[in-house]
C-alpha cells in the first residue's frame, strides 16, 4: 500500500474509533436524561463508526490481524512500551502541571497496562494451561483478573462490584 493512503487509512481508524467512543458518551447521557430516541441514535450511528474503524483497520497493513501468535507478541510489546514508556511520560507531565487528576489517571492505566502485559505474556510462555471461563474488568481503571473479581482492584481500589465480566 502507498504510504499516503496507509496513513489517511491510519488516521481514518483514529476518527472512527474516538467517534465511536465520543458517541457511546452521548449516548450515556441522553439515557441519563431520559431521552430513549436520542440514546437509541448515538448508539446506532456509533455502531456504524465501529464499522468504519474496523473496516479502515482491516486496510491498514501493519495492523492487520495475523496469527494468535504474532498478535499476542505484539499485544504484549505495545502494553509493555506503554506501560514502560509512554505513561510516566504523561504522569509527569501531568503532575509538573499540577493535574492531579490526570497524574492519577494516567498512573491507574500505567498499571493496569502493565498487568495486561503480564497476561499476555503468560500466554505467549503457554502459562495458562487451564481453561479460563472468564475474566472480570475494573470499569474504574481498566485492571483485568482472571476467574473472579477481586474484592478489591489492587489497582486502584474499587470495589468487587466495579467489576466487569467477560465469559467465554
Amino acid at each position: 500500500m502507498k504510504e499516503k493512503t496507509q496513513k489517511n487509512l491510519y488516521t481514518a481508524f483514529v476518527g472512527e474509533a474516538k467517534a465511536y467512543f465520543r458517541l457511546l458518551a452521548y449516548a450515556a447521557k441522553a439515557r441519563e436524561e431520559d431521552i430513549a430516541q436520542i440514546d437509541l441514535l448515538f448508539r446506532a450511528i456509533a455502531e456504524a463508526e465501529r464499522v468504519h474503524a474496523t473496516r479502515s483497520l482491516n486496510l491498514v497493513q501493519e495492523l492487520v490481524v495475523q496469527d494468535t501468535d504474532t498478535n499476542l507478541e505484539k499485544s504484549f510489546q505495545r502494553e509493555k512500551t506503554v506501560s514502560e514508556n509512554v505513561y510516566p511520560d504523561f504522569i509527569q507531565d501531568a503532575e509538573a502541571e499540577g493535574e492531579t487528576a490526570a497524574a492519577i489517571f494516567f498512573g491507574h492505566a500505567r498499571d493496569a497496562e502493565s498487568f495486561h502485559a503480564k497476561l499476555y505474556e503468560r500466554a505467549i510462555m503457554n502459562v495458562i494451561k487451564e481453561k479460563v471461563e472468564s475474566y472480570h474488568v475494573c470499569q474504574v481503571c481498566g485492571y483485568v483478573a482472571e476467574r473472579k473479581a477481586p474484592a478489591k482492584c489492587p489497582v486502584c481500589g474499587a470495589p468487587q462490584e466495579q467489576f466487569k465480566s467477560v465469559e467465554a
